[in-house]
């Protein structure tokens, strides 16, 4: 059994048929998945989802940093409704992107730092964006780390030193198909086996990062295709996709406090 900790079902790209999706992801032994909320609309509309398949399907509230400078009251307070139903198991995605700045940076911080204090308010944990924002990402962080239940950084593609940092703030690690890919994951293919197997936790990240290892290779990414990344994952750690498979379960019931499926 697997669990998808990260995919985003209510983008467009699934609009017409994530049903199939979700059951397909079932049918290949993804038996939970929690749906990334990466915008005020995107959390309704994952918490709707989430709604229709109790037990299965879970959900986040959160604004991405690509779209801070959306980070209103307003839109604050509509997260913390969301987040109210039982299936909404944590803040975000939330974080920092200094990579393509769709939104300038202190507002990007505004809005990672009024995220984090939701979290803490509401006692959940937090599923954090970073990209090309270590270590501003992690001072940030850190302040709120006391007072937050969980964190995980989720499809960490980062350096050895910031991997050290988040897993010395208690934070589970997200690998996601970016491990697959030979031409960029091969230092993530290094660091996978230093994560300890309590902070493990798998994504598809769909319909993104698909595997560049899938041949053919399909058009997107979809959660069906996590069992595809264990694989992969088992065979850096030098672990059987058994373990890999229950020890990231494991970790997402607890982080997530999901129920067992089933």
């Amino acid at each position: 059994m697997y669990i998808d900790i990260g995919a985003n079902l209510a983008g467009r790209q699934f609009r017409h048929d994530w049903p199939k999706v979700v059951q397909q992801a079932q049918d290949h032994g993804v038996a939970q998945i929690l749906i990334t909320g990466t915008s005020v609309e995107a959390s309704q509309a994952a918490s709707g989802m989430a709604l229709k398949h109790p037990g299965v399907l879970f959900s986040t509230s959160g604004i991405h940093p690509h779209g801070a400078k959306d980070c209103s009251p307003q839109a604050l307070n509509t997260l913390r409704e969301v987040a109210q139903a039982p299936h909404v198991v944590a803040i975000g995605e939330c974080g920092l992107d200094f990579n393509r700045m769709f939104s300038p940076q202190k507002d990007q911080e505004a809005a990672f730092h009024a995220q984090l204090e939701l979290a803490a308010e509401l006692k959940l944990p937090v599923f954090l964006h970073e990209r090309d924002a270590y270590p501003r990402f992690a001072e940030i962080l850190a302040e709120w780390r006391p007072e937050l239940p969980g964190a995980v950084v989720h499809c960490f593609t980062g350096e050895r030193e910031a991997l050290q940092h988040y897993l010395e703030l208690d934070c589970h690690i997200g690998i996601t198909g970016w491990v697959c890919d030979e031409r960029r994951g091969s230092g993530l293919a290094e660091l996978v086996p230093e994560i300890p197997d309590e902070r493990l936790l798998i994504e598809t990240d769909a319909p993104w990062l698909t595997p560049r290892t899938l041949k053919p290779r399909p058009k997107r990414n979809l959660p069906e295709f996590l069992p595809h990344i264990a694989e992969r994952i088992a065979e850096l750690r030098g672990q059987s996709l058994a373990h890999v498979a229950r020890v990231s379960t494991q970790n997402a019931q607890a982080l997530f406090s999901m129920p067992t499926a089933g």
